[in-house]
């Protein structure tokens, strides 16, 4: 089943909505075509309660005031661009530093920030299809790119987000997801007894401005070994370079063995609900971001639920940060030529 309300209006006067996804898996979702963005995602506990597991806004206001990319879609390429600019076949490209000096999560109005098409599919396994085409040169990139993002709620009690695109002229494109995740529900405060556990035995090393330095390190024996299921906050502050990331993480960890296919690659899961999600995706890698820079001060969640620093983690399905500067890194050009197809799943859980 799918139900469409009124979700406000975008600075352009443009009519926004939700779309509530429900199905007989007990998971249900509500999407709005503001960016993509998941405002609602509910999983019943070992009670059988429902919780909302992603962090958000009550309304459309919130989601303009506030930081974070709560929930939202990003794009055209997720995480950080080093000098706000980059090459490609020897022509020179300049984006909007919207982050310092570098260019983050799509520029100055990313995909975050643009209404897009949307056509509900109701059935056993209902979708929202959801189309953008940006228009060549928007924030600074070439090419005109016809976006598709198709959220659909899996009889099996998962949601599935698929991201698809094509261009008329090579550029660059790296999307992502930035919902903000705790099993225990959004309003119930640090995720730091959460077990995570991340099919990676390496990350990219980065700076202070967390922009990769070019370095693979291996994790194990460090705070960023997850290879083996442990709370995500058992090593919280232990490192010097957690300051880099605020104190958490705020790292890119690379799958091991990737080939292309749909893997379980990550899962996280509360004992006190009883809540476990797996990761299943075909991207190469993952951002971890532990919500090191929520604010209380910041505009309040649902309900007037105040932000709690680390209260939640996203799990930013991706290709290397910045790789249009790093030849060894995955690439992220997109040409002509090419499909650009990639999906992840989050996959509910519940002890019984």
């Amino acid at each position: 089943m799918i139900t469409k309300e009124p979700f406000g209006k975008s600075p352009q006067g443009s009519e926004v909505y939700a779309y509530t996804l429900e199905n007989a898996s007990g998971v249900s979702a509500k999407i709005t075509n503001f960016g993509g963005i998941i405002i609602n995602l509910w999983v019943k506990d070992k009670s059988g309660v429902r919780r909302d597991v992603v962090c958000g806004f009550d309304n459309l206001d919130g989601y303009l005031q506030a930081d974070g990319y709560q929930g939202a879609l990003i794009g055209r390429v997720t995480n950080r661009i080093s000098g706000a600019s980059f090459q490609l076949d020897e022509k020179t490209y300049t984006l909007c530093p919207n982050f310092g000096d570098f260019s983050a999560h799509g520029g100055k109005i990313g995909f975050n920030r643009r209404v897009w098409g949307a056509k509900p599919i109701d059935g056993e396994e209902p979708s929202l299809i959801l189309t953008y085409v940006s228009p060549d040169m928007e924030e600074g990139y070439p090419g005109t790119l016809v976006v598709t993002v198709t959220y659909q709620l899996t009889s099996a009690g998962g949601l599935s987000i698929r991201y698809e695109a094509y261009t008329d002229k090579t550029t660059l494109i790296n999307m992502t997801n930035h919902a903000y995740f705790n099993l225990n529900g959004y309003e119930a405060g640090s995720i730091a007894e959460q077990i995570l556990w991340i099919d990676a035995d390496t990350i990219n090393e980065h700076d202070a401005n967390i922009i990769p330095t070019g370095k693979i390190l291996p994790v194990q024996g460090t705070p960023y070994d997850f290879t083996k299921p442990k709370a995500i906050g058992k090593d919280f502050d232990s490192d010097p370079d957690m300051e880099k990331q605020a104190g958490g993480y705020d790292n890119n960890f690379i799958f091991n063995n990737y080939d292309g296919q749909m893997r379980l690659r990550a899962s996280l899961y509360s004992k006190m609900s009883g809540i476990k999600m797996q990761v299943l995706t075909n991207q190469p890698c993952i951002g971890i971001y532990t919500a090191n820079m929520l604010n209380p001060d910041d505009v309040p969640f649902k309900g007037g639920i105040k932000q709690v620093r680390r209260g939640a983690v996203c799990f930013e399905t991706q290709k290397m940060p910045d790789a249009v500067h790093h030849p060894n890194f995955t690439d992220t050009t997109l040409s002509p030529e090419e499909h650009y197809d990639y999906t992840t799943i989050f996959q509910f859980e519940t002890d019984v």
